[in-house]
């Protein structure tokens, strides 16, 4: 079987804090991703949120069920968010085929009961991440390519974090249920992200890391604003964001970031700011 899953489960603000390092890492952090020839995924307790990978090289590779979905197919009560950041590949949904190139990507709706994932080059195969939520009613499958994105250009060099924000699962470019992705990519010279930092109580998020250059890091903030944490993050890693987190980063140098989030509001700008002099 080329399919593996883990489960994490929810936790409160007054128990994390009291979290050492690998206590931290434990819960929030998601490193087994982009295995080659390997579906990887996280099954979280904030949402019922998925995030995982799936690299095909020289076999395709199928999105089986789990057990705790209790359903006959992945999508039977799911959405799902696919981004490419690899090679060029395809995903074919229920016998439809889409090319997926480096940074393209692909909103499946619920209900599609097969999808299959495939590279074109097996020395330089795909690498799809993947995100998926509880969905209650079928969206049509649309598939974003990064320049169809809706671009935000944000931040400044002077204050480290200018970055261009392309929204691509998200409304007014693909209807959903729930389910929003996108990818942030920092300026050379910039290196903080989500900063000021904000929380979203109706929504949780999951920031996956890439384009990180070799001996480089980012390190991840997390917690409440007042009682903040850090986990250290390398390339291909990812960090789940409860509700009542931050969620921001600063690296050793600019780098990349996706983010997918679920909940009950669509408002991408449906955030409680939190002042960077009164972050502690």
């Amino acid at each position: 079987m080329s399919t593996s899953y883990e489960t994490r489960y929810a936790s409160s603000p007054q128990t994390v804090k009291k979290y050492d390092t690998q206590e931290l890492r434990d819960e929030f952090l998601i490193d087994n991703l982009m295995q080659e020839g390997k579906v990887n995924l996280t099954y979280t307790h904030y949402d019922r949120y998925i995030a995982g990978s799936a690299v095909p090289t020289s076999s395709a590779l199928t999105l089986e069920t789990i057990d705790p979905l209790k359903a006959e197919s992945f999508l039977e009560r799911r959405e799902l968010g696919i981004i490419n950041v690899g090679g060029s590949g395809s995903v074919t949904v229920d016998g439809t085929k889409y090319e997926m190139g480096l940074k393209d990507a692909l909103y499946v709706g619920m209900g599609n009961k097969e999808v299959v994932f495939a590279s074109n080059d097996a020395s330089n195969p795909a690498k799809f991440y993947l995100n998926s939520a509880p969905a209650h009613v079928n969206f049509p499958t649309k598939k974003v390519s990064k320049a169809e994105a809706n671009k935000l250009e944000l931040g400044s060099l002077e204050t480290a974090n200018h970055r261009t924000v392309n929204q691509m699962i998200i409304g007014g470019i693909v209807t959903t249920c729930q389910l929003q992705m996108g990818m942030t990519e920092l300026k050379t010279g910039s290196v903080w992200n989500t900063m000021p930092a904000h929380v979203h109580d109706r929504r949780m998020e999951v920031y996956y890391y890439l384009d990180i250059p070799q001996d480089q890091a980012v390190c991840h903030f997390m917690g409440e604003p007042t009682e903040t944490r850090h986990i250290w993050m390398q390339n291909d890693q990812a960090v789940i964001s409860p509700p009542w987190s931050i969620h921001s980063g600063s690296g050793t140098s600019n780098y990349t970031f996706i983010w997918g989030m679920a909940g009950e509001n669509l408002d991408y700008n449906d955030m409680d700011v939190a002042k960077i002099t009164e972050l502690r």
